[in-house]
């Protein structure tokens, strides 16, 4: 049976090509002209960064200043040069494909999408965030890295992982106590 699916998903996906050949090409252009011109944009991002003084060309003269305004720099310019390009294109497909008639687009039988993600972006940002309050707290945050030593970077690292288990650890344990009273107390 999940041969069959395979069959008839595959000759949908043909006949919806076949039939879009057109503006799937140009999507496709469109989205390889998006990583090129991301690529583009980083390249002369980093030499202006350089050259303007944001940042040391030397990477042992960085500090966390220098690393989180080279970021946030890079972001801003990234959203603007190709983020905002790339949603108006986002947009425009997802109206073409709003646009097509309802009985073609149950002539294709795409399957269902899985809505799970990889995830655990979020976690990484969280912690660089609490490290780099860290170092600002310390009063490293004009220091050059290149500088610090090992265990104060493996101590800066320990005590944001600490306060990231109390600020979200403490909340959870209220939950799941609560929880467990709230089914504990039920009747049967």
């Amino acid at each position: 049976m999940s041969g069959e699916a395979g069959i008839e998903n595959s000759s949908d996906w043909k006949k919806f090509l076949g039939k879009h050949w057109n503006i799937i090409a140009l999507f496709v252009i469109a989205g390889i002209l998006v990583f090129i011109g991301a690529i583009y944009v980083f390249s002369w991002f980093v030499k202006g960064a350089q050259s303007t003084g944001l940042v040391p060309s030397t990477l042992g003269l960085w500090t966390m200043n220098h690393a989180v305004s080279f970021i946030l720099h890079l972001i801003f310019w990234e959203l603007i040069l190709i983020g905002i390009p790339a949603i108006i294109g986002a947009v425009a497909g997802w109206q073409w494909w709003r646009r097509l008639p309802e009985e073609e687009k149950k002539e294709y039988h795409f399957g269902k999408r899985s809505r799970t993600t990889g995830g655990g972006g979020g976690v990484s940002a969280l912690l660089f965030i609490g490290f780099a309050i860290k170092v600002y707290v310390d009063g490293n945050w004009n220091t050059a890295i290149s500088t610090w030593k090992l265990d104060y970077v493996v101590g800066s690292m320990i005590t944001t992982l600490i306060w990231t288990a109390v600020i979200f650890g403490i909340p959870l344990a209220v939950g799941l106590v609560w929880w467990i009273h709230h089914e504990t107390a039920k009747k049967p």
